[in-house]
């Protein structure tokens, strides 16, 4: 489904995730606690990332590496993609931390250029993975591609299945998790620089929404009904 990393990674020679934070932590003189509640979480789970009990998400990541003051780039293998298009068997998957066979692993679709705020990723959950909450500023939308996924939004659970969707405002309480007992690939859009390419944008305002793929599919074999 996707390829290791290649022996003459840079990546593979640097300290793992949590030491590198812990590192930068210490030399700015915070404590857990002031991480914690700078990035909106709680102590046990900054602590457990620099442990490498826990790894983080990419927007999670984002959040410590803004308390943190470093580029979330540099915790990142992922190179920017100049070209707008990717092809399936070209793109080499990466982790945070870990195999990419063995931890939640992305795949890096969108492009960079001046002015772009679209982030999008193929995103590989192994079973059982359940991600930590979190608000931030934007939007985002999830795209069951294989698989199925729990996804909680403001307090409301909804089992999203394949070729299911979410579209919700970043700044409402959000977790997933992969309830299954296979693993769940999604396509993850948002607008959160979750790469480190530009500045992040201003949380919009607005609510979110669930579809399911029969009941696309239902509107789209139904006489439709002119634009008012």
């Amino acid at each position: 489904m996707h390829s290791q990393s290649q022996p003459d990674d840079p990546t593979l020679a640097l300290p793992p995730l949590g030491d590198r934070l812990r590192e930068r932590r210490k030399a700015l003189k915070l404590t857990l606690k002031e991480v914690a509640d700078r990035a909106d979480f709680s102590v046990g789970f900054i602590s457990q990332i620099e442990r490498g009990i826990t790894v983080p998400s990419l927007t999670s990541l984002v959040a410590v590496c803004r308390v943190l003051k470093v580029e979330v780039g540099t915790f990142l293998n992922s190179p920017r993609v100049a070209s707008p298009f990717t092809r399936h068997d070209q793109r080499r998957a990466y982790a945070l931390a870990g195999s990419p066979d063995s931890n939640v692993s992305y795949e890096r679709l969108s492009a960079s250029f001046p002015g772009s705020i679209l982030r999008g990723t193929v995103v590989h959950t192994p079973p059982g993975h359940r991600s930590e909450a979190m608000t931030h500023e934007g939007e985002e939308m999830f795209f069951i591609l294989q698989g199925a996924l729990t996804i909680e939004i403001d307090g409301e659970q909804t089992v999203l299945e394949t070729g299911d969707s979410a579209h919700f405002l970043s700044g409402l309480t959000h977790l997933t998790w992969n309830h299954t007992t296979e693993p769940t690939v999604i396509l993850h859009t948002c607008t959160m620089d979750v790469f480190g390419d530009a500045q992040s944008t201003e949380t919009p305002e607005g609510a979110f929404a669930v579809t399911r793929a029969e009941d696309r599919r239902n509107a789209a074999a139904s006489p439709g009904k002119g634009a008012g």
